[in-house]
């Protein structure tokens, strides 16, 4: 908390006014008679301190000063400052959201917003400043998304207090990636379904929607070179585009993802010639084979359609539970990969190897593209002689596969990681395994990003490593929920995520002062 300058000041010399107008002793004059007569000063309204606005994420930090605080008035506007004009989008926003007038670039006035970029060495990315003093409001960040976030925390302390307070908020996220991850190959979700998502997530200040769009059931974006994979029920590009405005205007980034070389089934439906087989023949479900060049065609053939309708920094290459490597015996198993394997990598080349092989090869595809490559951490295989590229950030989710490693194994190894932890983060329909709907409570009092399996986190010294999480949804069982149930059944655990990505530490209130705080600020209780 930063300390107010002249505090001591203005408190003494309100004490000495306010005794002096509560019917304390009038000054006497120089001749010793009282001064009755002389003009008595007015009385001087003086406020408390104020307190740190309430909002979801809490804010970082608040330096109190004593005022009235601001809400908007009956002249009060939204401007831009000088060579702001990037922000005339943010500034619209929140002028409609809050009720102001939009003024475009202008000078503040009493009673106004002002938005502007601040660029500042050292300064966070992300990060603002929101003041409020002497009847106007100013948010500074240096970049465009921490003036946006700014405004957030204005919306939503006029929802929780009625008045911004008066002083000054600081504010800057605890992880870079903070988002949601939609499955929406197993369940059709409408786009503006998807788009209401992109609203909630904004005002929670997440800045990524991860999307798994392939899989063995479905197919579900509209695809100009292999129409024939793409599945009754989808987006079209059309809404895509949509989409992917709707969140720029956000300030979220859209990660796509086609899970490769498993989770294709939807693919091989339309190219039964791509499936995996093992040793007796039998068609492995959603594998393609990855030592056919025919299956590495089509997945970089798809992957460069998409890339080009994506715009985002990333893509996720998914890369796990490919079944030639949940048998006990995958050499065995598959054994004209274990052959190719060894003409690879030698005498003990593995089909994990050769897996590794299909990873960094579409990473590489992903590369080319333009775009950060991602994979699912069960995609990243122990010992053997290939190795997974250093850059391939692990998106973790679960412990639970055949020869699970533990997170710290892959922080040792200096890589980056997201996550998705499946104790707390899945939000899988129907239930099944040993899954459970998750709740805000467990991951608002038990999770933070450092526990990236079961309950336990890494050591501390590897904070700087996890680049964040996200909250997933899962649809294996599609019709266990409707589009609308699981819009209510992640409300709490969405928001619960958010807290911990924007600020890591215990946080206050406790679970029902937080649960009431995001019914306040969404606008569901007054």
């Amino acid at each position: 908390m930063w300390p107010t300058r002249g505090l001591a000041a203005v408190v003494v010399a309100a004490a000495a006014l306010t005794a002096c107008t509560d019917g304390a002793a009038a000054p006497r004059g120089d001749d010793g008679k009282s001064g009755a007569a002389q003009p008595s000063p007015s009385p001087t309204r003086v406020y408390p301190l104020s307190s740190a606005p309430r909002t979801v994420p809490s804010v970082q930090a608040h330096e109190p000063a004593r005022g009235p605080g601001w809400k908007p008035g009956a002249g009060s506007a939204v401007v831009v400052a000088a060579g702001s004009g990037a922000l005339a989008d943010e500034a619209r926003l929140l002028a409609g959201e809050i009720g102001a007038a939009y003024r475009g670039t202008a000078a503040p006035r009493a009673g106004d917003v002002s938005l502007a970029l601040a660029p500042a060495a050292g300064a966070a990315p992300e990060s603002y400043a929101l003041t409020t003093r002497d009847g106007r409001v100013s948010v500074t960040g240096p970049d465009e998304a921490g003036v946006f976030y700014g405004t957030r925390t204005l919306k939503q302390a006029l929802r929780s207090g009625g008045t911004v307070p008066e002083g000054v908020v600081r504010d800057r996220p605890a992880k870079p990636q903070r988002g949601l991850n939609l499955d929406i190959a197993r369940k059709h979700f409408p786009a503006a379904w998807i788009e209401d998502r992109l609203r909630e997530m904004a005002d929670l200040k997440l800045n990524q929607l991860g999307l798994h769009f392939s899989d063995d059931q479905g197919f579900r974006i509209a695809s100009d070179r292999h129409p024939e994979v793409v599945s009754a029920d989808h987006l079209t590009k059309a809404e895509v585009r949509r989409i992917l405005a709707l969140a720029a205007s956000l300030h979220i980034t859209v990660v796509p993802e086609i899970d490769s070389p498993g989770h294709l089934g939807a693919v091989i439906r339309a190219h039964p010639d791509l499936q995996l087989r093992d040793a007796r023949g039998r068609a492995t479900r959603g594998a393609v084979d990855i030592g056919n060049p025919e299956s590495a065609r089509m997945v970089d053939d798809l992957l460069a359609e998409y890339a080009e309708l994506f715009p985002g920094a990333y893509w996720h290459l998914g890369a796990d539970e490919y079944r030639a490597l949940t048998v006990k015996d995958p050499e065995g198993s598959y054994p004209a990969l274990a052959r190719m394997a060894r003409r690879a990598h030698g005498p003990g080349g593995r089909v994990a190897d050769l897996a590794t092989d299909w990873t960094n090869a579409r990473a590489a595809a992903a590369r080319a593209a333009g775009k950060k490559p991602k994979a699912w951490n069960d995609g990243f295989f122990p010992g053997g002689a290939a190795k997974a590229d250093a850059d391939i950030e692990v998106e973790y989710w679960t412990g639970k596969e055949l020869g699970a490693r533990r997170p710290s194994e892959y922080l040792r190894e200096g890589r980056p990681v997201v996550n998705l932890n499946d104790e707390y983060l899945y939000y899988v329909l129907g239930e099944p395994n040993t899954f459970r709907y998750p709740t805000g409570r467990r991951i608002y009092e038990e999770w933070t990003p450092l526990v990236l399996r079961g309950t336990e986190p890494v050591d501390a010294r590897y904070d700087g490593q996890v680049l964040g999480g996200r909250f997933a949804v899962w649809c294996d069982y599609r019709n266990a929920q409707t589009p609308d149930q699981v819009a209510h059944g992640i409300r709490l655990p969405l928001a619960a995520t958010a807290q911990k990505l924007w600020d890591a530490r215990k946080p206050t209130p406790g679970w029902d002062g937080f649960r009431n705080l995001v019914d306040v600020v969404e606008g569901r209780k007054g």
